[in-house]
């Protein structure tokens, strides 16, 4: 009697082996049976589709020509399962002439300004964004973590640190803006600054500049050397 996937050791369920190893380490019948969810009552998922794939001599470039009818033969694929199974081939194939997005490179405080000026020109108050990249200064992501009044907000160096780690950034910078357009940093900016670099250095992380930015113009702690 063949053993559903329930039935299997947990190390072998490709669901649980994908969430602890990731995708890279299971076969194509394994990430092919994690679509389809189920089989058949004489084989599982992934032996269905270990079957599939050894007639197709384990090419996706090959299962991917098969029509809904082709795969409708097996026992166990029915119209939903063999239609899931070409739109991931057509998945594929569509992902493999598309271009890599480029990740904007911001490895100066101009660079930082000409990315964020559109964001904030126009807010009528604070907000601290922090910009994550990678060891080459590509953007990771930017997001907002705080959002204040007329003059200040209050940035969680926490929040700053939990959200570079969790985004296997490298690099850090911090950004916020000054509504009333004066460019000088405040007390709290600096303390801000120096709680942020102790931070990124206990985590090993490389605080590359805190951008105050106005309608106008920018502030670098970086170019003024304060970093």
């Amino acid at each position: 009697m063949k053993l559903s996937i329930k039935d299997w050791d947990e190390a072998d369920m490709p669901r649980e082996k994908l969430e602890r190893l990731g995708a890279e380490a299971l076969s194509n019948a394994e990430l092919l049976a994690i679509l389809i969810g189920s089989g058949s009552t004489k084989e599982s998922a992934v032996d269905l589709m270990k079957r599939v794939m050894s007639d197709c001599n384990n090419n996706l470039n090959t299962l991917g020509k098969l029509t809904i009818t082709d795969l409708m033969k097996y026992n166990g694929v029915g119209p939903a399962k063999a239609i899931t199974i070409l739109a991931a081939c057509e998945l594929g194939k569509r992902r493999q002439a598309e271009k890599p997005e480029e990740r904007v490179k911001l490895d100066s405080a101009l660079a930082i300004y000409e990315e964020m000026h559109p964001v904030m020109q126009d807010l009528d108050v604070e907000e601290g964004w922090v910009l994550l990249m990678n060891q080459n200064f590509k953007l990771i992501k930017k997001m907002c973590i705080s959002r204040g009044g007329l003059t200040e907000t209050a940035i969680d160096v926490r929040v700053i640190i939990k959200q570079a780690l969790m985004s296997n950034a490298t690099v850090i910078a911090l950004c916020h803006n000054h509504p009333s357009g004066g460019l000088r940093p405040s007390g709290a900016d600096d303390s801000l600054t120096n709680k942020v670099k102790d931070a990124c250095n206990l985590m090993r992380l490389f605080f590359l500049d805190h951008v105050i930015i106005t309608d106008g113009g920018y502030y670098s702690y970086s170019e003024e050397g304060r970093i």
